[in-house]
């Protein structure tokens, strides 16, 4: 076999350290921007304050516990550190690593994840059968029941780990989810040929489960909230007013104006320490700027809920937004991590506009928040004594807003709601 000397030229793309050092400015809040400055500053000499304009007391909640100014922004462990800091003990490579703490930065709350796997793919420039492995090591995870996309999978994933799995108990939890939540063991034995006992255990192995392993994980909300900018309206307009906190401004120490003495045996030192501060203010001007250009797509995107309200709050997403600007996925997440704005209708994350949505009969979507909504208000409002039934439920969605979901979906947002079945709302007279 004849061997060939083959040249190959490639380019690769390596992240300096002030980039680096933008992206992680852009996912911290004004409070963990300040803390972060303020170590900064106690290690180079050319700082001499870091101004904010900072009130804190506005902050601050009325009740005697309050924690002091120094606990505000203490390191607390959150639930996205949490699993983290379990993938050390995956077999995994630094590819596979990037992918699946995108997919943990994608969780919510809950611990469900928020995000399509095709979306999942896009913004990591990757493949699906790497974010389905991806997924299945963040399943792996503990608690159990950690990245399931819905309920249904949560359970079953929780299942999976215990004694509780059986062939049927799928297609229970897929299909016939109201049996579970009315606890028909009857039908249930019936239905899959089991035994009353066999069907009483099922019931008690899938209410042990926990619904929302998320909150396992979950930390103590922070005191303060505080938000990057104010969305407000003047003279009929919609407009943002951003903070002084949200971008922080370094005051140099006049002593070390001057640098350009040959003499100076620290004007290396100090030639460093001024890069150093003029990387620092890019990254806080590029922190600004790309904040800026997000909040003001959120707020003409989500225009009509700003002059109607919560009722009117339009489906959108990450891809959306990072088309809109010509930005990655990944930078529209970190610039929307933890951050708060305050509008007409209180002090609200950011993530709250991003809103999944589904199709009407019109061709246009309507966010599965409005929906929740209505469900929760028709329950609100119903007969007690009559209350709707997720069919009832399902057709005053169809004929009063043209919105047509499956009756298993109000049963779904109903359980997320924390609302019962309507059995189980039923007033006797």
């Amino acid at each position: 076999m004849n061997q060939k000397l083959v040249l190959k030229q490639s380019l690769q793309w390596k992240m300096n350290q002030s980039l680096i050092q933008s992206i992680n400015i852009l996912q911290l809040t004004s409070g963990e921007l300040m803390d972060y400055l303020k170590e900064v500053a106690n290690e180079n000499p050319l700082i001499e304050e870091i101004d904010s304009d900072m009130d804190w007391e506005q902050f601050r909640p009325t009740y005697t516990e309050a924690p002091s100014i120094g606990e505000i922004n203490q390191r607390v462990m959150t639930m996205y550190d949490q699993l983290k800091g379990q993938l050390y003990m995956l077999p995994i490579d630094d590819e596979l690593k990037k992918i699946i703490e995108f997919g943990i930065d994608s969780l919510n709350e809950d611990g469900y994840l928020d995000i399509e796997l095709e979306d999942w793919a896009i913004a990591c420039k990757t493949t699906i059968n790497l974010v389905t492995e991806a997924l299945n090591h963040i399943q792996s995870l503990d608690p159990v029941g950690i990245g399931a996309r819905d309920l249904q999978e949560c359970i079953l994933l929780q299942l999976k780990q215990s004694d509780g799995y059986h062939d049927y108990v799928e297609d229970l939890l897929n299909e016939h989810l109201e049996l579970i939540a009315d606890s028909n063991v009857d039908v249930i034995s019936q239905l899959y040929s089991i035994s009353l006992d066999e069907a009483k255990r099922t019931l008690q192995n899938i209410k042990r489960c926990h619904p929302k392993p998320g909150r396992i994980l979950s930390t103590t909300e922070p005191e303060y909230i505080i938000p990057e900018a104010s969305i407000y309206k003047e003279a009929g307009e919609w407009k943002i007013s951003f903070f002084k906190w949200a971008a922080p401004k370094i005051t140099l120490n006049p002593l070390y104006e001057n640098l350009n003495d040959p003499t100076n045996e620290a004007t290396d030192y100090l030639k460093g320490k001024y890069k150093e501060i003029d990387s620092l203010k890019q990254a806080i001007i590029y922190r600004g700027n790309t904040l800026e250009r997000v909040v003001r797509i959120i707020m003409e995107k989500q225009l009509p809920f700003f002059e109607h309200g919560v009722h009117m709050i339009q489906p959108l997403g990450l891809k959306e937004i990072a088309e809109e600007l010509n930005l990655h996925i990944s930078t529209i997440s970190r610039a929307i991590s933890q951050k708060y704005i305050q509008t007409t209708r209180g002090v609200l994350p950011l993530k709250f506009f991003l809103q999944n949505g589904i199709r009407k009969k019109n061709g246009n979507q309507t966010a599965t928040y409005v929906i929740k909504q209505l469900i929760h208000d028709m329950i609100t409002y119903e007969d007690r004594k009559k209350p709707l039934s997720d069919e009832a439920i399902r057709s005053k969605l169809r004929d009063d807003f043209t919105i047509d979901v499956a009756r298993r979906t109000i049963m779904k947002y109903r359980g997320q709601l924390n609302i019962p079945s309507s059995m189980k709302r039923k007033q006797e007279e």
